[in-house]
């Protein structure tokens, strides 16, 4: 791919942004071409050592605030004409609590996903315990002079501070997934602001 394919190919994905932050973006990656092409790379190598068009439009979306997509979104590209706000205005008791229904469910999802999260550490942190409960039922059936009990008690105990330590990589895989997720989603909700053409 050379330079021109390359940066129109920038400009086409990321038409949905302001006009000035789009000739901003492609003027950084024209020079940062043109600077590895003085060090000694061919136009295609330099390109390919900045990434493909995508995974650069993905760099750009993920510095970009989400309000300022929005606003440029939201913002009317022309006047709104009587009948349209007279429409808005009427279909506001339908469209307004539509819209705090929708995101108050998009919100309890993204709770309930924590929400689990917060469980599994609960899991973990009681299983960890479990391991002072086993060595309390030593002691305990020790002095009762049961040591059948004793060992049944300790390997309980064992058994409950090994899953203890699974559950503590699990939880630590969990939370990163968690983390990762939210950070795709809006991602691709910028993604999806800069995509859709009007």
């Amino acid at each position: 791919m050379n330079k021109e394919n390359f940066l129109n190919g920038l400009r086409e994905k990321l038409s949905g942004l302001p006009q000035e932050d789009i000739e901003e973006r492609i003027a950084f990656y024209n020079e940062m071409i043109n600077d590895r092409m003085e060090d000694g790379l061919s136009e295609e190598e330099a390109i390919e050592a900045i990434g493909s068009v995508d995974s650069v439009v993905e760099q750009i979306m993920s510095e970009i605030p989400l309000s300022t997509l929005v606003k440029k979104k939201v913002t009317p590209k022309r006047k709104l004409k009587a009948w349209e706000i007279l429409l808005l205005i009427l279909g506001a008791p339908v469209w307004i609590p539509l819209v705090i229904s929708v995101g108050a469910v998009m919100f309890s999802v993204y709770a309930v996903v924590w929400a689990l999260v917060i469980c599994l550490y609960a899991v973990d942190i009681t299983s960890a315990a479990g391991l002072f409960v086993g060595l309390a039922g030593i002691v305990a059936y020790l002095k009762i002079g049961n040591p059948v009990g004793a060992l049944f008690s300790a390997g309980m105990g064992m058994a409950s501070f090994g899953l203890a330590i699974l559950l503590f990589f699990a939880c630590i895989w969990l939370t990163k997934a968690v983390i990762n997720a939210t950070g795709k989603l809006i991602l691709g909700i910028k993604i999806s602001f800069v995509g859709n053409k009007e």
